[in-house]
């Protein structure tokens, strides 16, 4: 896979490496993007599986907003 090279803070970085519990700051910054990806296919999942109860007319449709 390819690398790329990036400069970040290093209060930013020091803050992730604590918060994350990693003494790497590169992989700690890898695993904060990691987690990233991973929840937004687990929401993208979650998102699908509720239009498709609704489809199916499993779920209510919710009230309009605003």
């Amino acid at each position: 896979m390819a690398k790329v090279d990036i400069s970040l803070d290093a209060g930013l970085v020091v803050e992730v490496m604590v918060l994350a519990g990693i003494g790497s700051p590169q992989d700690a910054v890898e695993a904060v993007v990691r987690d990233y990806i991973a929840r937004g296919h687990r929401t993208e999942a979650r998102v699908q599986a509720q239009d498709a109860a609704r489809r199916d007319g499993e779920l209510p449709e919710p009230p309009p907003q605003g």
